[in-house]
């Protein structure tokens, strides 16, 4: 192994494009449940944007507030979005969608993860708890390809 560090990045999506297009068509597919399940475009892209808050993926987050806003979210949900077991600005629908969100990127103990996911239940369907987790599942994935490849954030013209 070379002690010579190099600095240019290894672009994961542009290396192997077909695992990339693979990916995205796992994201396809999990968008078309969540669509049959319900779960409004709002709704996925709040839920983008609080897995790549917790994941600190900046290219996701500059992606996906933009997302969120085209589809009709306030600039003051996003602003709250980190605290927002702290608010009433949120449905109970949404709050069971962004605990499971949380639970899952995060992967806390088991008695944590038996209540949040308890109380997702309270408030979702099978359909939309299963849609729900499989975005979230690949909305890391996503996250940890850009994290990896370092995708830069571009300044706004």
């Amino acid at each position: 192994m070379s002690s010579t560090a190099t600095t240019q990045h290894i672009y994961l999506d542009k290396q192997h494009p077909a695992v990339w297009r693979a990916l995205n068509g796992l994201g396809l597919k999990v968008r078309e449940a969540a669509d049959a399940a319900g779960i409004d475009r709002k709704t996925i892209e709040l839920l983008n944007v609080r897995i790549s808050q917790i994941n600190g993926c900046a290219f996701c987050l500059d992606m996906h507030v933009r997302d969120a806003v085209e589809a009709g979210e306030s600039h003051q949900r996003l602003a709250v979005l980190p605290a927002w077991r702290e608010t009433a600005l949120f449905t109970d629908k949404e709050r069971a969608a962004l605990a499971l969100a949380e639970c899952i990127t995060e992967l806390p103990d088991h008695r944590t993860t038996e209540l949040e996911e308890g109380y997702a239940r309270q408030h979702l369907s099978a359909d939309e708890f299963s849609a729900v987790s499989w975005l979230v599942i690949t909305m890391n994935a996503f996250n940890r390809v850009s994290i990896t490849s370092h995708h830069p954030v571009r300044r706004e013209r």
